[in-house]
């Protein structure tokens, strides 16, 4: 039986409550799930102690039996000091691509000339 520590969505429409709770990996996202760690709300300010309500022993204890957090909650994990979290490494995908290069850099090569000319 492989175990996530997840969020299970509450709260109404446009209005997300999370639970932070130990599931089977196969049960439903909002379906049964093992234990209840704390709440997340994702609304609160970000320095709002009712943010992340979370009982960080009971998430080592389900760490140390080999429960896997998800990417969200393993940042929570992280900020709440519960578990290491490796940063990752985002890709480049908002860097301009070759063609665009090439053209800025003529661009500039050309604004620069006319720079100097004056």
């Amino acid at each position: 039986m492989s175990l996530k520590i997840r969020l299970s969505r509450g709260g109404a429409k446009k209005r997300p409550f999370y639970r932070v709770v130990v599931a089977d990996s196969r049960s439903p996202r909002d379906g049964r799930f093992i234990e209840k760690l704390g709440t997340f709300d994702p609304l609160a300010p970000k320095d709002s102690a009712a943010r992340l309500v979370l009982d960080v022993e009971k998430a080592k204890e389900w760490l140390a039996k080999g429960a896997q957090a998800t990417d969200r909650v393993a940042r929570l994990l992280d900020g709440a000091g519960a578990l290491k979290r490796e940063p990752r490494n985002n890709p480049q995908k908002a860097q301009p691509k070759k063609k665009a290069q090439e053209r800025a850099a003529a661009a500039a090569a050309a604004a620069e000339k006319a720079a100097a000319a004056e």
